[in-house]
């Protein structure tokens, strides 16, 4: 049943995330899962069986079939986000776009402005700002009595499974632009400070070799605007032998205190006959019905068009970001530091 004082949504893109987000939607009383579009017809067939909706091979012929439409998931590869998100932000549809905001400097600003121009309101998919855990430790920083930031270290990897079979579009992606978003985004939310240059080394052996041309492995270390520093590791090359497809170690240092923080095994280690695994808890089903961080994430773009929750990353936010990951990758190839213009 259609709620009519609900907001009218439609999702563009269907893979994982994009399906995961059209459920979470469906499931949420203040909104209407209103459509969905993807180039791919089995995608579009699927989404339509699982979700009893209209399905559209184009963004524009979504929206032209469904003028009640008044706010957009975006979830196509990273690289495709800008005319997308500009064609519905120029019609005044709000957005909410998967991290990063976009891959160039150029499209994020594209992004946003159309936004600004139209009124749209944007809202980005840094995931990991839902997660309690993270929450927690934020909220220890900022309550004063641990001290100020000295430095932040983190390990976000993934193992080989992800530029090789996960993702069709790895050669046009990197570790920094698909998996340094979610920690660059945390260490400014958590530190609250922003960085203001960059150095950068990386590594390209592995993939390069069996014909996925990126980055294997980047190391970046940034200057921030407080005077700490921040160091992010990420690579996309881990064994598919892991107990996950992803690794995920935090360590923070304060003047006073330390905090670590593991985000990958959920406390759950499985040691199984043939293999150890770390269970993922991060969407779980329970009476018949999805939760977990993601979910929240989406639940709260609803608050936030309903006009209920503001404390959400914004267009500005994902901006910031997007230049920091192309400074990272400015460094890595001119083998220079590089500074990052506020």
């Amino acid at each position: 049943m259609i709620n009519t004082e609900a907001v009218n949504i439609g999702i563009i893109g269907g893979g994982i995330r994009g399906s995961m987000f059209a459920r979470g939607i469906r499931e949420n009383p203040a909104a209407n899962l209103v459509a969905l579009c993807d180039p791919s017809q089995p995608t579009r067939a699927k989404a339509a069986a699982d979700h009893s909706i209209p399905v559209f091979e184009s963004v524009e012929s979504m929206v032209q079939a469904h003028p009640e439409i008044t706010a957009v998931v975006v979830a196509t590869p990273d690289f495709a986000h800008r005319d997308a998100a500009v064609f519905c932000a120029a019609k005044g549809l709000d957005l909410m776009i998967e991290k990063p905001l976009a891959t160039t400097v150029e499209d994020a600003a594209a992004i946003n402005d159309a936004a600004d121009a139209s009124g749209a309101r944007v809202m980005v998919g840094f995931e990991n700002r839902w997660n309690t855990r993270f929450e927690a430790v934020r909220n220890l920083i900022q309550d004063g009595s641990n001290g100020t930031v000295v430095n932040q270290f983190i390990n976000l990897n993934d193992t080989i499974f992800v530029p090789t079979k996960m993702l069709s579009w790895a050669a046009k992606s990197s570790p920094a632009w698909f998996l340094m978003p979610h920690s660059l985004d945390l260490a400014i939310w958590i530190g609250g400070a922003v960085p203001t240059s960059v150095s950068a080394q990386g590594s390209k052996r592995v993939l390069a070799g069996i014909g996925v041309d990126t980055w294997d492995s980047i190391t970046a270390t940034f200057t921030m605007s407080d005077g700490s520093y921040v160091v992010l590791n990420s690579s996309w090359i881990l064994p598919e032998s892991a107990p996950a497809v992803f690794d995920f170690r935090y360590e923070i240092q304060t003047t006073n205190s330390a905090f670590h923080i593991d985000g990958a095994t959920h406390g759950i280690t499985h040691l199984s006959p043939t293999s150890n695994s770390w269970p993922q808890l991060g969407v779980t089903e329970r009476n018949g019905r999805i939760t977990g961080v993601p979910v929240d994430m989406v639940n709260s773009f609803v608050d936030f068009l309903n006009g209920t929750n503001t404390d959400v990353p914004q267009g500005a936010d994902g901006f910031l970001i997007t230049q920091a990951i192309a400074a990272v990758h400015e460094s890595l190839e001119q083998n220079i530091p590089v500074k990052i213009s506020l």
